[in-house]
């Protein structure tokens, strides 16, 4: 076959279904499915006739045909399809798609009606040349040929009595004054290939494959592909690179364990006493830390070398410091201590400065704490029965009377808070309408939970039960990991990873877990530690880099062994297959 192609006879740009044979041309005008092939000369020089294609082979010959024809080799499809014998597409639908990018709407109605007779239904058609004549409406309007728009609009669209609402919406384009408001206002390309081609990608969806072949479907079929193979790789952790120009075709997506997180980059030892809880901001840029020493410390991330070095100090917290949240903005980082701390502390963490300390009473106990979407309101609460919302001045907004609180989040619409309570579940209050309800019930304490991004899914640690994955919607438990030791220590899990396709939380055994988000049984256990790991942070920018505390006082930061300076031994992640 040759493989130059894209040039059109006389200089003209070939059109849509160049290499569709049609009437009058010379391949069998009918080229039935499954057809003997037209006859070649063989090594003798004899004719050979060439063996039936299958239904399947067919439907590969066409693909390539359309994959090839998007890259311009016209003359490459056009010998592709006479020697196979297989039609690209149906001749009236050659001839569509030409006078579509042509922009000659008469023919391409014309050619509609020919159309007819290969679609299901007759609204389809009626659908198709709804747009149609949009196009042809918006292209009057950018010539400045208002009356044929009008004309267009009056006696064409209207008539069709389609989508009222959206000719409504066409009549106020006749308002516009100059051509970029008509396509702002339209949110269209403007006349030419660009928008014909997007219009001619609507049609295609209405007609059925063996007429016209869907947009692109060789590149759909591919990504299709390697996105199935990007979710049985245990350990990939890198997007998926839309347009595949980076991702090999020739063999199976596999990513190396050793590109991912499962090795000691660097251990922070500032704190000299047990590290209660870590967390990076929503940037990656940072990373706090509370212990038992009553600091928090702040590290300073380098997005480019992964390293942290100390940033600063904040001190005075009498309890100790067993969680931190940060705002949404990453100027502020709340502050809370263990059960017997009444106070909450408000930092300033570019500043270094005490914004707030807050405490209602001495009674109160406030161990855990969530910030509102805005950034200007925070809940607050603990097992003695205190559920607050306040602002950053401290100042009480609403309260919920009897709740013993032992974790909160806020999620994203801003009015709807979760809480786990010492009822062994997990509720909804909204403090707008002040109404509660059931989310999630277990069978043994919550010790602590975390919601991913999108608030669909949210994961417990579970006292004597280790890790569970729950679907807030559909108020089901997906799914049980196995492998951690979690008594009644409260250990803080997360979700991680690109896509956040990852889960990690630590052990009462001194390790971190890792599991592949679908699956149970644990991809990585991370040894290091000497103590119980109370918390893990995958870092939400870097999704190479996680960090865990532990009451052995040490702060790791892991990540994958090509950035690491002193590889650890492959026995510091032990791999499990599912």
């Amino acid at each position: 076959m040759q493989a130059n192609g894209g040039q059109a006879r006389n200089g003209e740009v070939p059109a849509r279904g160049s290499g569709r044979s049609g009437p009058g041309d010379e391949a069998p005008p009918h080229g039935p499915s499954n057809g003997l092939l037209s006859p070649v000369s063989g090594p003798s020089g004899r004719k050979q006739r060439q063996r039936r294609l299958s239904p399947a082979q067919e439907d590969v010959v066409r693909l390539i045909g359309q994959h090839l024809h998007g890259l311009g080799l016209n003359q490459t499809v056009d010998l592709l399809m006479q020697e196979s014998g297989c039609h690209l597409e149906h001749s009236s639908a050659a001839k569509f798609g030409s006078h579509v990018l042509e922009g000659e709407w008469e023919k391409a109605e014309n050619d509609l009606n020919e159309l007819k007779s290969l679609v299901h239904s007759p609204r389809v058609i009626l659908k198709m040349k709804f747009l149609l004549l949009q196009q042809k409406y918006l292209e009057y309007l950018e010539d400045g040929k208002v009356l044929e728009a009008l004309q267009v609009l009056r006696c064409e669209l209207t008539p069709l009595k389609y989508n009222t609402e959206r000719i409504h919406i066409l009549s106020g384009y006749l308002m516009c004054s100059h051509t970029d408001d008509l396509k702002a206002k339209a949110e269209w390309e403007g006349k030419g290939s660009v928008s014909r081609s997007k219009l001619l990608d609507k049609l295609q969806i209405y007609l059925p494959p063996s007429v016209m072949l869907p947009p692109r479907r060789l590149q759909t079929l591919l990504h299709q592909a390697l996105e199935l193979q990007r979710d049985r790789c245990l350990y990939h952790n890198t997007k998926l690179d839309e347009n595949m120009d980076s991702m090999s075709l020739l063999v199976d997506h596999v990513c190396s364990r050793k590109q991912f997180p499962c090795y000691t980059q660097q251990i922070l030892t500032e704190h000299c006493n047990e590290v209660w809880f870590c967390n990076f901001s929503n940037d990656g840029s940072k990373l706090a830390s509370g212990s038992k020493d009553t600091t928090v410390v702040i590290w300073q991330v380098d997005l480019d070398t992964h390293q942290l070095r100390l940033l600063k100090t904040l001190e005075g917290h009498a309890y100790g410091v067993s969680f931190l949240a940060w705002s949404p903005d990453d100027n502020y980082l709340l502050a809370c201590g263990p059960d017997d701390c009444s106070e909450l502390w408000l930092w300033n963490v570019q500043t270094g400065e005490l914004r707030t300390k807050m405490s209602q009473s001495h009674e109160d106990s406030l161990t855990s704490v969530a910030w509102n979407p805005d950034g200007k309101r925070f809940v607050t609460g603990g097992q003695r029965g205190q559920f607050y919302q306040c602002d950053l001045e401290g100042n009480l907004l609403d309260t919920w009377e009897g709740v013993r609180v032992q974790c909160l989040w806020c999620l994203n619409d801003g009015k709807t808070v979760l809480a786990s309570d010492t009822h062994q579940r997990i509720r909804s209050y909204n403090f707008e309408d002040l109404t509660d309800r059931n989310i999630v019930q277990e069978d043994h304490p919550i010790m602590s939970f975390t919601v991913s991004k999108s608030g669909r899914l949210a994961l417990l640690n579970v006292a004597t039960q280790g890790v569970h994955l729950w679907d807030l919607q559909d108020r089901v438990l997906v799914r049980k990991y196995q492998g951690v030791t979690q008594g009644f220590y409260t250990i803080h899990s997360c979700f991680g990873g690109n896509n956040e396709d990852f889960i990690a939380s630590g052990s009462e055994d001194h390790k971190v877990y890792i599991w592949h988000k679908q699956s149970e049984l644990p991809i990585a256990e991370l040894t290091g530690h000497t103590r119980t790991v109370n918390c893990v942070s995958w870092n939400p920018k870097v999704p190479s880099m996680m960090a865990s505390a532990s009451d052995d006082g040490m702060v790791r930061i892991w990540g994958p062994a090509l950035f690491s300076d002193n590889q650890e031994s492959e026995e510091a992640c032990s791999s499990m297959d599912s």
